[in-house]
C-alpha cells in the first residue's frame, strides 16, 4: 500500500536523503550540552561519539542480503523514524559508556540507510541516464543544514536536548510518511560481470593512493560536523543559537557546493575540481586555527563545507573507473579501507583537543590537506561519456558511496 505524495523517483531519493540527515543531524548542535551533562572531556566525547562508525561498519559489511529479504521499501519507511528513535534515547545516556552503547545500533541504522538510499540512487541515476548522486547528497546536507538551524534554535529557546530530540521523531515520522509513502524502488541495475566484492576487500596500491586523497575530507568534515559546535562554545563563548548556526553554515556550503558538482565535472577534470576543492579547504582550516572572531570562523567553517563536499565522490568514480580488476572490488576496497581510517577520527580529534586546545584540532588537518594535493592526480582527467554512469554490478560500489564519512559522525 502507497500513500502520501506523487514524486517522480529522482525526487523521492532526495526527499529520503534530506529527512535521514535531519533525523540524525538534530543531535550535533546539542553537544555542547550532553558534554556539559557528563562532565568530560572533548577525548572522552570523541571515544564515545566512535560507537556510531563502528556500528554503520558493521552494517555496510553485513547488512545488505538482510535488506534484500526484508525489502527496501519497507525496511527504509521503519528505519529513518526509528534512527529519530533511538538518538532520542541517547541523549538520556548518564555516561558516556552508555552514549557508546546506544550509538552502537545507531550506527547499524545509519549503515543499512545509506546502502539503501546510495543503491536507490544508484539504480534512479542508471534509469533516468544521467548523474544524479551528488545531487542526492546535496540534500543530505541541506537536511543537515536544516537540522543546524532547527536544533540551535531550540537550544537558544532553552529547551533541554532531551525534549528538543523527542520532538523530532513525529517529525521525521509525518515527513518519511509524506514524501516517502510512495516510495518503490526502482528496478535493479542489471549488468554482465555478476562480480561482488568479499568482505573485505584487499586493496592495491592505487587505491592506498586514492585512500590519501579522501583522508583529508574525511577528517575535516568530522572535525566540523563533530566539533564546530563545541569550538564556537569553548574558543568563544558563544551562544548556543550561533553554535548550531554554525553546524548548519557548514552543512549549506556543502550541499550547495555539492548540488552543482556533477556539471563541474562534466566539465572540467576531477583532479582539476578536487585541487580547487582542497585549495578551499585549506583556507578554511587556516581560517579557524588563526580566527581572531566568530564571523571569521563561520567563514573558515563555510570554506570547510566547500571543500569536503565532493572529494569522496571524486575518489570513488576513479576507483570504479580502474581496470586492473573488477570495479565493485576497487570501490569496495577504497570504501573499507577509507572508512577504518575514519574510525580513528572522533577520538583523535578529542585527543588532539584535550591536549592542545580545540583550534588544533582542527590545525592536524593540514598536512593532510597537503597529502591529498600531493596524490589529486590520481583522480584523473576529464571522464569520457562513456564512463558515466559505467560502473557494473549491482554497486557494492553505491552501497557505500560517501557513507560513512557522515556516518561516522554521528
Amino acid at each position: 500500500m502507497t500513500f502520501g505524495l506523487k514524486l517522480a523517483p529522482q525526487h523521492r531519493v532526495y526527499a529520503g536523503f534530506a529527512i535521514y540527515s535531519f533525523a540524525m543531524g538534530n543531535i550535533f548542535p546539542r553537544l555542547p550540552d550532553i558534554k556539559r551533562a557528563m562532565a568530560i572531556e572533548d577525548g572522552t566525547l570523541g571515544l564515545s561519539l566512535i560507537g556510531t562508525p563502528i556500528g554503520t561498519l558493521i552494517a555496510l559489511t553485513l547488512a545488505a542480503p538482510v535488506l534484500e529479504r526484508v525489502g527496501f521499501r519497507r525496511a527504509l519507511l521503519w528505519l529513518v523514524p526509528l534512527l529519530a528513535l533511538v538518538y532520542s534515547i541517547a541523549v538520556h545516556a548518564p555516561g558516556p559508556v552508555a552514549l557508546f552503547l546506544i550509538l552502537l545500533p545507531v550506527g547499524l541504522i545509519i549503515g543499512s540507510v545509506e546502502i539503501i538510499l546510495n543503491v536507490e540512487a544508484d539504480r534512479t541515476e542508471f534509469l533516468l541516464k544521467r548523474r544524479i548522486m551528488n545531487r542526492a547528497h546535496s540534500f543530505w546536507s541541506g537536511g543537515f543544514f536544516g537540522a543546524g538551524l532547527f536544533g540551535g534554535a531550540l537550544a537558544h529557546l532553552g529547551l533541554s536536548p532531551q525534549l528538543h530530540l523527542a520532538l523530532v521523531v513525529p517529525m521525521v515520522a509525518v515527513a518519511m510518511a509524506l514524501f516517502l509513502g510512495g516510495y518503490e524502488p526502482a528496478p535493479a541495475r542489471f549488468a554482465g560481470t555478476g562480480d561482488k566484492a568479499p568482505v573485505f576487500a584487499r586493496p592495491t596500491l592505487p587505491i592506498l593512493v586514492l585512500v590519501a586523497v579522501t583522508l583529508s575530507a574525511m577528517l575535516l568534515e568530522g572535525a566540523s560536523i563533530d566539533w564546530s559546535a563545541i569550538y564556537m562554545r569553548t574558543v568563544f563563548d558563544s551562544g548556543p543559537f550561533v553554535a548550531g548556526f554554525t553546524v548548519a553554515l557548514f552543512a549549506f556550503s556543502q550541499a550547495t557546493t555539492r548540488f552543482f558538482a556533477d556539471s563541474f565535472v562534466d566539465r572540467h577534470s576531477p583532479s582539476g575540481v578536487a585541487r580547487v576543492l582542497l585549495a578551499a579547504m585549506a583556507a578554511g582550516v587556516l581560517l579557524v586555527f588563526f580566527s581572531p572572531a566568530p564571523l571569521v570562523s563561520m567563514l573558515g567553517f563555510a570554506l570547510l563545507g566547500i571543500g569536503s563536499s565532493a572529494l569522496f565522490p571524486l575518489a570513488i568514480s576513479a576507483a570504479a573507473q580502474r581496470t586492473d580488476r573488477p570495479a565493485a572490488i576497487n570501490v569496495a576496497a577504497l570504501s573499507q579501507i577509507s572508512f577504518i581510517a575514519f574510525l580513528l577520527g572522533p577520538p583523535l580529534l578529542g585527543f588532539v583537543s584535550d591536549h592542545w586546545g580545540i583550534r588544533s584540532a582542527y590545525g592536524i588537518g593540514i598536512p593532510f590537506i597537503a597529502l591529498s594535493l600531493l596524490t589529486a592526480g590520481s583522480l584523473g582527467r576529464r571522464p569520457t561519456a562513456e564512463s558515466i554512469n559505467a560502473i557494473p554490478g549491482e554497486a557494492p560500489s553505491t552501497i557505500v558511496q560517501e557513507m560513512e564519512i557522515r556516518a561516522g559522525k554521528a
